[in-house]
């Protein structure tokens, strides 16, 4: 028997932010599925995002000093380490994996708040949606994914669709409005799963992450790859994530 109580949660809201959560129809969702492009492993670009694109790109949230975003090449240079495609933050600073969320941790100068884990952070949000923008013909109607197990709200009362380890609430809404939840409150998380109408690309994050990864045209992951405000690395569907 669980003795802990329930959390108090806020009845799921009609609308999050600018986008809709969806009550009945799950279908735009059927292609990332187990019986659309195939279930990736948990663990995996892949998984986070979907399987079946040409490539791959990894986009890291920056760690903060004093407010201000901190690359992890900046961080690795100071600490003597080196940012390679699938190095983990922890590696970058040099501790024990168990050990990367302690607030003792920082380096003066340098930086003094971890990497935002979860999904995409706003910041990094909008400089990702006008390089997204170019490489879809429908960015007026796309669709999200938003982890039912986030606490503040209920989403009991909406379906789910599956992806490797969560359930998701399926949102419709235009690409521009991606980031307007924070608009609900500033710890609002945005969605885990993003994908225009046309399935040019999808871009994947998730609670435990503090990197987002995207699926899309060699065209798109070489734009990605080339955003001066984003810090990026290429990576292929089954590395693991981080």
């Amino acid at each position: 028997m669980n003795d802990f109580p329930l959390v108090d949660q806020d009845p799921a809201p009609e609308w999050y932010g600018r986008l809709r959560p969806q009550a009945d129809d799950l279908s735009p969702a059927d292609w990332i599925g187990p019986h659309g492009a195939g279930q990736a492993p948990l663990g995996t670009v892949a998984g986070v995002a979907a399987p079946g694109f040409a490539a791959y790109v990894r986009i890291l949230h920056p760690a903060l000093l004093d407010e201000r975003p901190v690359r992890w090449s900046t961080a690795a240079a100071a600490h003597g380490t080196r940012v390679t495609p699938c190095t983990r933050w922890h590696e970058v600073i040099g501790v024990d994996q168990d050990y990367v969320n302690r607030s003792d941790l920082g380096l003066p100068g340098v930086w003094d708040e971890h990497p935002h884990e979860g999904p995409t952070p706003p910041d990094v949000a909008r400089a990702l949606l006008p390089v997204l923008a170019r490489h879809t013909r429908t960015p007026e109607r796309c669709w999200f994914g938003l982890w039912h197990g986030y606490g503040r709200w209920d989403w009991n009362r909406f379906p789910v669709f599956e992806t490797p380890g969560r359930s998701e609430v399926l949102l419709a809404g235009r690409l521009a409005d991606a980031g307007s939840p924070v608009a609900l409150d500033e710890f609002t998380e945005l969605p885990d799963l993003w994908w225009p109408q046309d399935r040019a690309w999808i871009l994947g994050g998730d609670v435990d992450l503090v990197s987002t990864y995207v699926g899309g045209s060699p065209e798109l992951i070489a734009d990605l790859l080339a955003a001066p405000d984003l810090e990026t690395h290429p990576v292929a569907p089954n590395d693991p994530v981080g």
